[in-house]
C-alpha cells in the first residue's frame, strides 16, 4: 500500500498550530504542492486554507485524518511569498493562518467559484492582451528631467560596489522637485528586463488614482494591476490574479499589497514612506514599509524609500550610511520655495476688531491676516487651499445653562455634528471611533434647555464660513464625507486640477502628494491640536504634514517664479516644529528630534511592543494585564534590559462600549524584546480560546513596533 499524502495547513484563526489532512492526488488530480490554495472540511463548515508542508507521515492517526475537497486552479504562492508572510508572523507575533488568509482577495475564498473565475479573467485577456494607455500625462522622459533629477537617476542606475544587488536607498527631496519622474524612469530600466514585476507603494488610495494615470502614461504598453480598499472585490482579485501569474507587470497599491504574491518582483518603490497609513491597524499589526525592505533583501533586489520629510527611523539609517542617500533639493521647474507666515491667534493685531472694514457680519473662523490674504489670493485668480483636521461641523455640542457636552454613550470621545449629507438628511451626532449616529436633540438632555450651542469648528463650518466671505468663489470641500457622497475622492481632486474650484476646504486628504497647478496659497487651521500630545511622535507627524500641505503650493512655476505661501494659524510660532519649517530645514528639525529622542531613550533609540487589552470594565482590563506582569516577572521571563510598564488606560478608554488598556513594554535590544513578546504570546494562548481569556473573557493582541500609544 501507498505512502499516504499528508498536507498541513493554516486557515484563518487564532490558532498558533497547523492543521493536518489527506491528500488524494487522484480524486484532486494533482499532487500537493507548498502554498497552494484548497479547501477543507473544518469544524463542522469549509474552510479556505493554505498548504505550507507535505509529508507522508502524522503525528495523529491516520485514519482520523479528513480529506481535503478541493484545490484552487490558481498556481501555488510563491516561495518568496511564503517566507515573507513567515517573517510576517513571527516578528509582528501573530498566527500563521491570521497573517496570510486575509491577503488573499474574497473572490478567491469561494471555492465553487474558482475555475469559473480563471476561465473568465483568461478570456477576456486573451480578447484585450495588453492594457493600452495614451502618453500625455505627467509623461517626463530621462532626457527631459533637470540636472539635479538626472544625477539622481544616475545614482540609481549605479550601485555602489556592495557585491549585493540589494540596496535601499533614500531619496529625500523638496515637495514639487519631481521625485516621481526620478523612480519613474528607474524603474523603466528595470521593466526592459523580461517578465520583471515592480511593486509601487502608496499611503493612501487617494492618491492612487493620479499616481495610476502617471504610471499608465509612461508605461503604456505594461499590463498594470490596482490594488487598494478602494477598488471592488471583483477587481482586485483580478489584479491579484495578474501579479500572481506574473501577466501584471506593474503593481501600484496601499500597505496590503506588499503582501501579494509576485513571482518575478525586481524592485520596490515606498512612495511618502512617513506615512503612519503604511502601519497596520488590525489583525497583523505589520509596516508594509519595513515587511517591503526585508522582501527587498531576501530577494537580492533595490527599494527606493521616497519622501520630502523621511520618517526618523529612515533619516537617521540614511545618515548612518546604512541606507544610500540621494537628494533632490530643488523644484523640478526652478519655482522657489512657498514662503512661509506664522499668524500669532494671541496677537489681536491678527484678529478682527468691531468695525473693521470688510468684516464678516458673524464671528470668523479665521483670522483678518489669513482672510486678507485669501482675498487678494483670489484677486489673482490663483486657488486657495485650506486644512483643517476636523470633519463634520462641529466637534462639540454644549448646553449654555448646565455644560452638557454631546458624549458618545459607548465611547470616552464626544460626538461631532455633521450637516444634511452623507449621514442623512438631517443634521446628525457622529461618533468618529465606533460609528454610532444620533439626531440632534432639540432640547438638552439633562435640564432641559433648548440654547443648545456649537464648539470649535469642522470642515463643514468653515466651508460655511467662507461661502459667507466670499460669495462669489467656487468653494469645494474635501473630507470623508464629501467623498462618500459623490463618485468619491478623485472626482474631486479633478475639479481641483481643472481649474473648477477657486477655495479648497479639506482634512489631511488633501496635504499629500496630490500635483495641483495652480495653488497660490497654502493655510493650515488649528495647528497647534497636534502640537501638544500624548504622543511623543506628535511634533515629527505635525511637521511632515505642514511641509506636505506647504508643498501643494506654487508647485507649476517656472525657474525663479514666486512659490506661492503658506499661512499657519498657531498660538506658538515660537516651537521648533514652526521655526524649522520658516527655513524648510529638514535635516535641522530631524536632527534636533533625534537629539529629543535620544535623550529621552524613545524610538527608535529603542524598542517597544505593546499588549492591548479589551473587557467590559476598564478594572478587568487593567487587573488582567497586572497578572500578566506578575507572572512574567515571578518565572524570571524580564531581562535586566527589558522595561515592563504599569497598565493604564488607553487614550480613548472606550471604543463600542469595550473599556481598553495597554501595557507597554520597551528594550534597547531588539532580540530581548523579540523573545519576551513571544513568551507573552505563549503565556496568554496556555489560558485563552483564541484571543478571548477563558477566565475573565478579556480580549488581548500582541503588538509590535507600536506607533500609538
Amino acid at each position: 500500500m501507498p505512502d499516504p499524502i499528508v498536507v498541513q495547513v493554516v486557515v484563518d484563526k487564532p490558532l498558533s498550530q497547523g492543521f493536518d489532512y489527506l491528500w488524494d492526488a487522484k480524486q484532486l488530480g494533482a499532487l500537493p504542492q507548498v502554498g497552494q490554495i484548497i479547501e477543507v472540511p473544518f469544524g463542522r463548515g469549509q474552510e479556505i486554507a493554505v498548504v505550507i508542508k507535505v509529508s507522508a507521515h502524522s503525528d495523529y492517526q491516520i485514519d482520523k485524518i479528513k480529506y481535503v475537497d478541493k484545490v484552487s486552479p490558481l498556481p501555488p504562492l510563491n516561495l518568496a511569498l511564503l517566507r515573507l508572510i513567515n517573517f510576517a508572523s513571527q516578528y509582528y507575533v501573530h498566527t500563521l493562518g491570521e497573517t496570510i488568509l486575509p491577503t488573499i482577495p474574497q473572490m478567491w475564498k469561494k471555492a465553487d467559484s474558482w475555475k469559473k473565475n480563471v476561465d473568465k479573467i483568461n478570456e477576456a485577456r486573451k480578447k484585450n492582451p495588453k492594457a493600452i494607455g495614451s502618453q500625455k500625462e505627467g509623461f517626463i522622459t530621462a532626457e527631459q528631467l533637470n540636472a539635479e533629477q538626472k544625477k539622481a537617476l544616475e545614482a540609481l542606475n549605479n550601485p555602489s560596489n556592495s557585491g549585493t544587488k540589494f540596496r535601499t536607498i533614500l531619496l529625500q527631496g523638496q515637495t514639487g522637485s519631481g521625485k516621481t519622474a526620478v523612480f519613474l524612469n528607474w524603474i523603466s530600466g528595470i521593466l526592459e528586463e523580461k517578465d520583471a514585476q515592480v511593486l509601487l507603494l502608496v499611503p493612501e488610495i487617494n492618491l492612487t488614482p493620479q499616481l495610476e494615470r502617471r504610471v499608465r502614461a509612461y508605461f503604456p504598453d505594461k499590463i498594470m494591476a490596482v490594488l487598494h480598499s478602494g477598488v471592488t472585490e471583483k477587481k482586485r482579485g483580478i489584479a491579484w490574479y495578474e501579479a500572481m501569474t506574473g501577466k501584471a507587470q506593474i503593481i501600484l497599491g496601499t500597505r496590503l499589497a506588499a503582501l501579494t504574491p509576485m513571482p518575478n518582483l525586481k524592485a520596490i518603490v515606498v512612495d511618502e514612506e512617513h506615512d503612519t497609513s503604511y502601519k497596520q491597524q488590525e489583525g497583523t499589526r505589520y509596516s508594509a514599509r519595513d515587511l517591503a525592505i526585508w522582501c527587498a533583501h531576501d530577494g537580492q533586489f533595490p527599494i527606493v524609500l521616497s519622501s520630502a520629510t523621511p520618517s526618523l527611523e529612515t533619516w537617521i539609517a540614511a545618515k548612518a550610511g546604512r541606507y544610500e542617500y540621494i537628494r533632490l533639493d530643488q523644484r523640478a521647474q526652478g519655482a522657489k520655495l512657498p514662503r512661509v507666515h506664522l499668524i500669532n491667534t494671541r496677537d489681536p493685531r491678527n484678529q478682527y476688531s468691531p468695525g473693521d472694514q470688510g468684516a464678516p457680519k458673524t464671528k470668523s473662523l479665521i483670522s483678518k491676516t489669513l482672510a486678507q490674504a485669501i482675498s487678494k489670493n483670489y484677486q489673482e485668480q490663483k486657488q486657495s487651499l485650506i486644512l483643517i483636521n476636523r470633519r463634520g461641523y462641529a466637534p462639540v455640542l454644549s448646553c449654555s445653562s448646565c455644560n452638557w457636552l454631546s458624549k458618545c454613550s459607548q465611547c470616552s470621545s464626544y460626538m461631532v455634528m455633521h450637516k444634511p449629507g452623507a449621514l442623512g438628511k438631517r443634521s446628525v451626532l457622529n461618533c468618529h471611533h465606533c460609528g454610532l449616529v444620533k439626531s440632534i436633540p432639540q432640547f438638552c438632555p439633562d435640564c432641559g434647555n433648548a440654547d443648545l450651542k456649537t464648539l470649535g469648528q469642522g470642515t463643514q463650518k468653515l466651508e460655511d464660513s467662507i461661502e459667507e466671505m466670499w460669495p462669489q468663489a467656487r468653494v469645494l470641500r474635501v473630507d470623508a464625507d464629501s467623498s462618500r457622497k459623490s463618485k468619491g475622492a478623485e472626482e474631486l481632486f479633478q475639479e481641483i486640477h481643472d481649474g473648477n474650484v477657486d477655495i479648497v476646504v479639506g482634512t489631511q486628504m488633501i496635504a499629500k502628494g496630490h500635483d495641483y497647478q495652480n495653488i497660490g496659497l497654502v493655510a493650515v487651521l488649528d495647528a497647534d491640536a497636534r502640537l501638544y500630545s500624548a504622543d511623543f511622535r506628535a511634533a515629527e507627524r505635525l511637521f511632515a504634514q505642514l511641509v506636505q500641505v506647504a508643498g501643494r503650493a506654487g508647485r507649476a512655476g517656472a525657474e525663479g517664479e514666486d512659490g506661492g505661501d503658506i499661512y499657519i494659524e498657531t498660538q506658538y510660532p515660537e516651537a521648533p516644529v514652526f521655526q524649522y519649517l520658516l527655513r524648510h530645514d529638514v535635516d535641522g528639525f530631524m536632527a534636533y528630534i533625534a537629539r529629543e529622542r535620544d535623550e529621552a531613550k524613545l524610538p527608535p533609540f529603542t524598542y517597544q511592543g505593546l499588549v492591548h487589552a479589551e473587557a467590559k470594565s476598564l478594572e478587568k482590563a487593567i487587573g488582567f494585564l497586572n497578572e500578566l506582569k506578575a507572572r512574567l516577572k515571578q518565572h524570571g521571563m524580564v531581562p535586566i534590559d527589558v522595561y515592563v510598564y504599569d497598565p493604564v488606560p488607553k487614550t480613548v478608554m472606550r471604543v463600542a462600549g469595550s473599556e481598553r488598556a495597554q501595557l507597554v513594554i520597551e528594550s534597547t535590544n531588539r532580540k530581548l524584546l523579540q523573545e519576551i513578546l513571544e513568551n507573552i504570546d505563549r503565556d496568554l494562548r496556555q489560558q485563552s480560546q483564541g484571543r478571548i481569556s477563558k477566565v475573565s473573557r478579556i480580549r488581548w493582541l500582541v503588538e509590535r513596533d507600536p506607533i500609538a500609544i
